[in-house]
């Protein structure tokens, strides 16, 4: 019969691993704003031994790792294999092993030991660098470690120090590898189709792992890179929530394990084909950016930190004080019946009702009348537009917009010059047929002369006319990503795309560049580095549009979200709604419109150019705030967006509508009251109910003052008393400010 073992009865040679050597520190400190990082440097591989609110004066990192330690267990090692930031098979891991590597079959059990350590102070936050070596074998690893605001950004560099021949082969390279607290047992993770892009889902957590990976070529409508881990009760304003997001726009596996032993961990990388990374002597390979988050404060917590992440660090500066225009997108208007009179008239609907640029989507260049011909060949197609683009561009600013230009710089039609002349520039797999997608092909852009082609048209473009933004698309999963020689070039692939993104926007640093891929197919932190908004999805069905956001928002700030008011009955669902509904849904975004509005009504059209007023009015609030959302009962959807300090908020209500499977009518006569969060509790506001336009308050004098002159109430009493909504119709909704006096 076997018992257990205290720490300290093992022998010295097993405790080894957990003892600094002499003149090496046994942990180190990373503070952001709220949050601090603890690295346990006593092994020989770094680990993370604590990510949480600072902790006292008082508590030192060794108390910590004291009430860390582990016994051995019955039928279980005499010493844990260490859960390091990159653990591997040789320590005896059994888990998924965060780096995976051989040299001609040999080598897989290599076994590094840190050996140096650097700290630096950035802008924003703190940052750490720790290289440990197997001589042996000649690799080198690099963690790169920094602490930003509230944000622990985190990647793995491995390097082939080797002086033999044969070339280092790397199977997986996890970014990090992070333990996570036992009492956050539920998965909350991300899946989606096109058109209804981050859904979350949860799982209980159980023994073994959770995987999640994409093989699509980009970020995926169906696997957004994060994954949050909580408790069961946590929601969105109590509760404790850790969160993990993999800044990368190509394949990648993200992992959440469980062991007998009862420890359980994140870890997330890239996701390479057989063979793709091979290091010769002297090359390295970096993972991409992991970014990661803890809150006790529920998922409000958790995406705050993450969008002052965004807002400080990550989007353009030259935004940061720049109003977000409103949008008007020609697609769902003209497809690709382009004539410069139609366009011209769309463009005085647009200005009429406060837009503020104008997009040119598809269709405007040579030979593209539909989806089978023209990409690859960016040159403006004569036959539409006789004298270029300046006429139609003269007539948008003429009417006080800017001017912008779709582009699918990615993607060729075998129908295009610039196939007939190159059909060897495009990704293929030897010995497979091109499976038939949109009716297009995926250009290579590893290839050199592929991305400097691609540079040139644009930056001529851009040279030629005054174009504010591009909207960058790609509508299609990379099925077949292989280069001339056969070999895979899915991050080579990714890498250029960066590249060129990186080199036109040193060419044009004015140019506001989004994000598209068939909608939120390409949504992360690696792509928003490069871009200053992405577009969240191709439905504007308002209702689908409210469940899309929902889970965007929780990485995302509401600035960079694309969102449209759409056509009065959504060209995907098919469903009607009315315009007052269309245009809230979109005002709490980076809002725009894409609807043919000479199909609209005259009265919509007010209600709209109404709702682009209040958008201009509030966009700084939207924009800057903490969006805020209520655990709200059935039928609502309820958030705010909040002022730093808590001096004024704006806050959405939406009736989702009753499930007509179970019933037609509401199952009570009134409905269940909203209780808000994040309003300052002693504060006393002044609120005022200013959508729509038009209210119908029915009998409810309350509701009646409000859409009046307003009242006043405290933030305790909104918060923990809650609000009766007024009866409102299905699929409707409400906004109020709240101004503290």
């Amino acid at each position: 019969m076997m018992t257990s073992k205290k720490r300290s009865d093992q022998p010295l040679d097993a405790r080894r691993a957990l003892k600094p050597e002499k003149n090496r520190p046994a942990f180190h400190v990373l503070k952001g704003d709220h949050l601090s990082a603890i690295i346990d440097l006593r092994g020989s591989l770094p680990a993370l031994l604590y990510l949480g609110r600072h902790l006292s004066a008082e508590t030192t990192p060794a108390m910590l790792a004291h009430f860390d330690e582990r016994y051995e267990v019955p039928g279980g090692p005499a010493i844990d294999a260490p859960l390091s930031l990159s653990p591997t098979t040789a320590a005896g891991w059994l888990g998924a092993p965060a780096i995976s590597l051989h040299q001609g079959g040999c080598g897989w059990d290599f076994n590094p030991r840190w050996d140096r350590i650097k700290t630096d102070e950035i802008a924003g936050g703190q940052a750490l660098m720790i290289t440990a070596s197997d001589p042996r074998l000649g690799i080198m690893i690099i963690h790169r470690l920094a602490m930003i605001g509230d944000v622990l950004k985190a990647s793995t560099e491995v390097c082939n120090q080797s002086a033999e021949p044969e070339p280092l082969i790397i199977d997986h390279c996890a970014a990090i590898t992070i333990p996570v607290p036992d009492h956050l047992d539920q998965i909350l993770s991300f899946e989606g189709r096109w058109a209804g892009e981050f859904q979350m889902r949860e799982t209980k957590g159980f023994m073994g792992q959770f995987v999640r990976e994409n093989r699509r070529g980009r970020t995926s409508h169906d696997s957004f890179p994060a994954l949050i881990l909580k408790e069961s009760s946590t929601d969105y304003h109590r509760g404790s929530a850790l969160a993990l997001h993999l800044g990368w726009s190509g394949h990648h596996r993200l992992i959440h394990g469980q062991l007998p032993d009862g420890r359980c961990y994140l870890q997330a990388g890239s996701l390479f084909l057989p063979g793709e990374i091979r290091l010769a002597p002297g090359e390295h390979y970096q993972s991409p950016d992991v970014f990661i988050s803890i809150s006790d404060q529920g998922l409000n917590g958790l995406s705050a930190h993450f969008h002052h992440f965004v807002r400080h660090s990550l989007l353009s500066p030259g935004l940061k004080n720049m109003p977000r225009k409103v949008h008007y997108n020609s697609w769902e208007a003209v497809y690709f019946q382009h004539d410069l009179k139609t366009l011209c008239q769309l463009a005085d609907e647009a200005a009429a009702v406060g837009a503020e640029r104008f997009v040119l989507d598809d269709g405007w260049f040579l030979g593209r009348r539909h989806d089978r011909a023209g990409l690859g060949d960016w040159f403006v197609d004569p036959a539409i537009y006789p004298d270029g683009l300046g006429p139609l561009i003269d007539h948008v600013h003429e009417k006080g917009m800017d001017f912008g230009l779709w582009v699918e710089p990615e993607m060729v039609n075998p129908d295009s010059d610039l196939f007939r002349a190159h059909p060897d520039w495009v990704l293929a797999a030897s010995g497979a047929d091109p499976i038939p997608y949109r009716h297009q092909l995926c250009l290579d852009l590893s290839h050199g002369e592929v991305s400097a082609m691609l540079f040139s048209r644009l930056d001529d473009l851009l040279k030629t006319y005054p174009i504010a933004y591009l909207k960058w698309d790609m509508n299609r999963d990379n099925l077949h990503p292989g280069g001339a020689m056969g070999e895979p070039v899915m991050e080579r692939q990714i890498h250029a795309l960066y590249a060129l993104l990186d080199r036109l926007r040193a060419a044009h640093p004015k140019v506001e560049i989004e994000s598209c891929a068939s909608g939120g197919g390409r949504a992360d932190y690696g792509i928003l580095a490069r871009a200053d908004r992405i577009w969240t999805s191709d439905s504007n069905d308002a209702m689908d549009r409210l469940a899309i956001q929902r889970g965007f928002s929780l990485f995302f700030p509401p600035e960079i979200m694309g969102a449209h008011v759409g056509p009065h009955l959504c060209h995907i669902t098919k469903r009607a709604f009315p315009m007052e509904t269309r245009a809230a849904v979109a005002l709490f975004g980076h809002m725009g419109i894409e609807a043919d509005l000479r199909q609209e009504t005259p009265s919509d059209k007010a209600i709209l150019a109404q709702a682009i007023a209040l958008y201009k009015r509030t966009r700084g609030l939207i924009h800057s705030g903490q969006l805020v959302r209520f655990d709200s009962p059935a039928p609502f959807d309820a958030f705010a967006m909040i002022e730093d300090g808590g001096g004024q908020a704006l806050v959405s209500i939406a009736h989702l509508g009753h499930d007509l499977a179970a019933s037609s009518l509401a199952p009570t006569s009134l409905p269940p009251k909203i209780r808000f969060s994040g309003l300052e509790p002693h504060r006393t506001y002044q609120m005022r109910a200013l959508w729509p336009q038009n209210p119908d308050p029915g009998n409810s004098a309350f509701w009646a003052e409000l859409f009046d002159g307003g009242i006043t109430a405290s933030g305790a009493v909104l918060m923990q008393s809650g609000l009766l909504p007024p009866r409102m119709m299905p699929h409707s909704l409400l906004i109020l400010h709240l101004q503290a006096i």
